[in-house]
This record gives C-alpha cells, structure tokens and sequence, in this order.
C-alpha cells in the first residue's frame, strides 16, 4: 500500500536569517534544499538543510528545538512573517511542508521583539518570560496536601476557564505577532490560571501587581488590543485573559491603598 505522498520531492529556497551573535548584523541568506518530502515537518527540512551544509564544511543553522510534539513550544520561528507558521493552533514543529510546492520561497527569521534578542541566527532569549513567572507565576504558601476531586467545589466553567489559560507554553507567538511586542497574553494567562482557582486567592494581588511590574521592566509593548496574539497562539489563548488581567491589576491597586 502507498500513500498519495509516497516517492515525491521537492525542492525550495529558504532565505534564512543568519546572525553570528547579538553583537553582529544579521541579514537574510538564500540556500536551495532538494529532497525535501511532503511528509516532512519544518524542522525535519531544517534538519535537512543543515545536513547539507555541514556536508559543505559551512555552519550549521543555529534553531531551538526539543520535545518536536506541539508541547514545549521552543521552535519557535517567523515563517513568511507569520508566528510559527500558517498554520491554526499549530507550533512550527506541527507545520508539515505538504503546506508547500515545488520551487517555493519560504523566508524564516526570529521572533523579532526588543525583549527577545536575538542569540544566534534563528534563536533568541526569551528568559524574560522566566523572570516573570519568577515574580509571581506560581504558589508559593502551605495549601495542604491533595484534595480529593470532588472536596474542593469549582464550577465547571471556572474550572475550564483556569485550564485553558494554564495550555499556555510560553513559546512568545503573542509577543512576535503583537506589532507593539506586548506580553500581555502571555501575563494574562498565566495570572487567569491562579485567579480564579482557590489555591491562588492567598497570593491573588501582589502576583498581580509583582508580575505585571515584571513585565513591564523588561521593556515589552503595551496591548492596543490587535488581537494578533490570539490568533498566533499555538493553544488558542483568549484575550479574555487579558482583559482578566487588567481587572486583577485594577483590583491589587485598590486593595493595596
């Protein structure tokens, strides 16, 4: 039995963003890549090209990578301008090249924002997003040992509500695909997952006001409500979050006088 994909190739231009460290220029370098099969994912044709290029002595193109299975969300790449890639709810490891054509031109950049810059060719620093659930993304008080299921009443709808905006990965697509480079999606989440569950109401103002402090001293943009970062979000985070966030903000400063 063979598939309708089976035997076929491709090959494609690829005009890279190659940058040998923060410090240096960075500019866009076109390379051919033959063989590249339908079936392959994005990375798999990265990996393709860099093959090739060690065969030519040259240096490999620097990308992060890990799990390959849409959960950690480190391959994050600008495809064609887009936040990984064309795909829905997808990271770039899930984009496939049967998304392409024979003899396409496909432009692949970094995530281009100020707080994340740039480490090597496709790679950059995204540890501001560590400093902020550093300042308050997480809890830190004695709340017992596990509960049964059914000891702690949440509604239904809350408890989906928390789980949803707890899929976040942190990849940084709302960052990348926000034309002012905000984090608020990415806050907005990560303050929704705690706030509205009960084992985050002990903490509930000053991870507000601690994290949205965080995120703002690591120069990211303000939120003009684009609504880009929704629709890049691998996990389909709402901007609910964020209106969620503002709210919680409101509250910590008018509790806190």
């Amino acid at each position: 039995m063979t598939t309708k994909n089976e035997g076929k190739t491709m090959s494609l231009t690829l005009r890279v963003w190659r940058q040998k460290d923060a410090r240096s220029e960075g500019r866009l370098v076109d390379y051919k890549v033959d063989g590249v099969s339908p079936d392959m994912s994005f990375l798999e044709m990265l990996d393709v090209l860099n093959e090739s290029l060690v065969a030519r002595g040259e240096e490999a193109v620097a990308f992060d990578h890990d799990c390959r299975e849409g959960i950690c969300g480190m391959c994050s790449l600008m495809i064609d301008g887009q936040a990984h890639g064309p795909d829905k709810e997808a990271t770039t490891c899930q984009l496939h090249m049967r998304r392409y054509k024979d003899g396409d031109t496909i432009v692949v950049e970094p995530f281009r924002a100020r707080a994340f810059p740039v480490v090597r060719d496709l790679c950059v620093d995204r540890s501001a997003f560590d400093r902020i659930q550093q300042a308050g993304g997480f809890v830190s008080v004695n709340t017992g040992n596990a509960c049964d299921a059914n000891a702690t009443l949440i509604a239904h709808d809350t408890a989906e509500k928390a789980m949803d905006a707890a899929a976040c990965i942190g990849c940084g697509a709302c960052v990348a695909a926000c034309p002012n480079a905000s984090a608020m999606l990415f806050v907005g989440a990560k303050v929704s997952q705690y706030a509205l569950l009960p084992q985050g109401q002990p903490e509930r103002e000053r991870r507000a006001l601690n994290m949205r402090a965080a995120m703002d001293a690591e120069g990211f943009g303000h939120c003009t409500n684009e609504y880009e970062c929704e629709a890049a979000c691998p996990k389909g985070i709402k901007v609910s979050n964020i209106a969620r966030l503002n709210r919680e903000f409101l509250r910590a400063i008018v509790r806190s006088e």
